[in-house]
């Protein structure tokens, strides 16, 4: 248990029977009346985010949420498939359950957020940017650079990205996994 003066940023609660993860708060005390603490709270199942208003020294409970690296082995029928890194015990998660799915390649690293008294598996989080080379795309006409013009390109790990015209295949690009944008070329095809 803890109440208000504890709150801090990246604190997870356990509030209207899900988990939630306090992303901002702000301690008020207004001229009249009770101070009050005003928070923004990201739940951890669904990303959704809501404010709330606690009262100075409401009570709450926390909850333990670990975050733990995994490695992306395979995908087949029963979801997706993790080893840990430290302890090599392996996770099976359904396909929906982790999103970005599209930008994991063979051997990635994704953490997995896991509720510390359950071990139940709750979110999973894959780094912000991945390097993933071109497996398939048109070819570029030479000079023809300066529209800024993009074409599709499929990546090895099967998204597909919108790129500028003088990437190849072969090559390799990083890519803003949240957006699905192309951000740079990495290296060029040997």
């Amino acid at each position: 248990m803890a109440d208000t003066s504890d709150f801090r940023n990246g604190l997870t609660l356990v509030w209207n029977n899900d988990l939630w993860t306090i992303v901002e708060f702000m301690h008020v005390k207004p001229g009249k009346g009770g101070a009050f603490v005003r928070s923004k709270l990201k739940n951890v199942r669904t990303g959704k985010v809501v404010d709330n208003t606690f009262r100075a020294g409401e009570r709450v409970d926390t909850a333990r949420v670990e975050r733990r690296p995994h490695q992306f082995l395979y995908e087949d029928d029963l979801g997706l498939h993790f080893m840990n890194n430290e302890t090599y015990e392996q996770v099976t998660l359904p396909k929906d359950f982790v999103a970005g799915r599209l930008f994991i390649k063979e051997g990635g690293t994704v953490d997995i957020m896991f509720h510390g008294e359950t071990e139940q598996p709750l979110t999973t989080e894959i780094p912000n940017s991945v390097e993933l080379k071109v497996v398939q795309t048109d070819p570029g006409l030479k000079g023809d650079t300066a529209t800024g013009a993009t074409k599709p390109a499929t990546l090895e790990s099967g998204a597909i990205v919108y790129v500028p015209l003088f990437i190849n295949e072969g090559d390799v690009i990083r890519v803003n996994t949240e957006r699905g944008d192309y951000i740079t070329r990495v290296s060029t095809a040997s």
